[in-house]
């Protein structure tokens, strides 16, 4: 089979495209045949050696993907045999049970690969971190990504008033087709949230806490370095800001939220939205372009 390795860390230019044995499913493993794999931010910071868990070399990066298994059926994964960070960038995958999902026939393996972290990621951050409740306010910085669009669809199934940010007009209409109520630039936010949805905390925190309304709550889910911010703010207000990783997730609290989006994924109430596919030969382009501004999708590697 073909995979991306990872002999050294670097830019993008490290990623190749090798040949390797298929892999073994050992007992209790499944074997995945990948037809697409989702790109996210994480899998650079890895790349580049710039992450808290530094696998070792050679190593194959990515976390989730879409497929058949071996019998035929079509499912969608997040995480493999190596972690939930490791080893998806490849024609087959090793996962265990709880990695693995069935993926709705209406939707397709690129649409597969774009569930695993965004879902995940908006779920826990909106409702288990969030504690967003029918009514409330939620604002959504980064709206367009793949993260932030999951986000804004599943607030909006949840009955929120959505507020969604996006740097670029394209990226402000991909908001409001997910049925977001209002849809500005990030700095044009004049309602007070409820929840607020962080992609880029090292940005936007400090104007988070002056938006944030009484027992509002800040969920952190991206952030790219320091940012100064005034605790009298959360004092004041009584709010709270909490983050989490999905690679802490455990297998139980996973399964939680799979079983929860699995519904919304069979009626297209949830539809990730593909906004760039790649070859898995061209895994160094989408590694350049995950980590560009004005997002507008998921971008994807097909195989």
């Amino acid at each position: 089979m073909k995979a991306i390795r990872v002999h050294q860390w670097g830019r993008p230019e490290v990623l190749q495209l090798e040949t390797a044995s298929d892999p073994q499913p050992a007992a209790g493993q499944i074997r995945v045949h990948v037809k697409a794999v989702g790109v996210n931010p994480v899998d650079t910071y890895i790349r580049a050696g710039e992450y808290a868990i530094k696998p070792p070399l050679p190593y194959t990066p990515g976390c989730e993907a879409a497929g058949v298994l071996d019998s035929g059926e079509r499912v969608y994964t997040f995480g493999t045999v190596a972690g939930l960070v490791l080893g998806s960038y490849a024609e087959q995958i090793l996962c265990e049970p709880w990695q693995v999902h069935p993926l709705p026939a209406r939707l397709t393996f690129a649409q597969g690969a774009a569930i695993g972290v965004a879902y995940t990621t908006a779920y826990r951050a909106l409702f288990e971190r969030g504690r967003a409740q029918p009514g409330e306010t939620v604002l959504i910085h980064g709206a367009s990504g793949g993260v932030g669009l999951a986000a804004v669809q599943l607030a909006v199934a949840h009955d929120c008033r959505v507020i969604g940010t996006a740097s670029t007009e394209r990226g402000r209409q991909l908001v409001r087709e997910q049925g977001a109520h209002i849809v500005c630039e990030h700095h044009a936010v004049t309602e007070t949230p409820d929840v607020i949805v962080e992609m880029l905390a090292n940005v936007n925190l400090a104007g988070d806490l002056e938006l944030i309304g009484r027992r509002g709550r800040i969920v952190v889910v991206g952030n790219r370095g320091t940012i100064e911010i005034n605790p009298r703010f959360l004092m004041t207000k009584d709010a709270t800001i909490a983050g989490f990783a999905i690679v802490t997730l455990a297998a139980e609290e996973s399964e939680v939220i799979h079983r929860a989006l699995a519904p919304g994924l069979a009626d297209g109430t949830l539809r990730p939205v593909v906004g760039q596919e790649f070859p898995l030969a061209e895994a160094a382009r989408a590694h350049e372009a995950v980590m560009q501004s004005g997002a507008a999708g998921k971008i994807v590697l097909r195989i």
